[in-house]
């Protein structure tokens, strides 16, 4: 059986760290690659460099941008008065994104979890604390796993006293779905995040 040369199968283990590529599609990609031509692989590589050397996380908010302030905080449409605290940057996007929230965002930057090391100081906590001038409602839209319920309820308790309405967002049925589909988890924030019918 024939083995591929030591650069491919370089390429092939950097591009299996990437989320999301497992073996097969880092070879697929690798071997895609080298075959291309050689200006097509300069401009993706001139690209990957270009954007990780230009792009940082915004001094206000957290979020990605190539400039400080990012787009979003200086954006005086935006409502500031309310705040959306998300885990990642990324999340900030995919929010923006469904164009439902017109307010400010923070990202703390993780979740806590003690077994992974990551404790309440290691998080954009205080950075959070310090915007709270101005604001009238914290928006916790963090994941349903253990971590993200365990950073929803320490924040919710550390941000009670301060003089701002502190919400979450509804967590349920996916749109599409049907019963058969959702875990307990799922159900039980289902009912318990029901509406009246109007």
């Amino acid at each position: 059986m024939a083995s591929l040369p030591d650069p491919i199968t370089r390429l092939i283990s950097s591009l299996g760290q990437l989320p999301g590529i497992g073996p097969r599609s880092a070879e697929r990609l690798a071997l895609f690659l080298v075959q291309s031509e050689s200006g097509q692989v300069r401009q993706l590589a001139e690209s990957l460099l270009e954007a990780r050397e230009r792009i940082g996380f915004c001094r206000i908010c957290g979020s990605l941008t190539e400039s400080q302030p990012c787009g979003l905080c200086s954006d005086s449409r935006r409502e500031s008065q309310t705040l959306c605290v998300v885990e990642t940057a990324v999340d900030v996007i995919n929010v923006d994104k469904s164009g439902a929230f017109n307010g400010l965002f923070h990202v703390l930057g993780g979740k806590i979890s003690p077994l992974n090391g990551v404790e309440p100081e290691d998080l954009r906590i205080a950075e959070l604390e310090s915007r709270l001038k101005g604001v009238q409602e914290i928006i916790l839209a963090l994941g349903t796993d253990v971590e993200g319920e365990a950073t929803s309820n320490y924040l919710a308790q550390r941000l009670k006293d301060k003089g701002v309405t502190i919400s979450r967002i509804a967590h349920g049925l996916p749109a599409g779905s049907g019963l058969e589909y959702a875990d307990n988890l799922t159900l039980v924030h289902a009912l318990e995040g029901r509406r009246e019918v109007q």
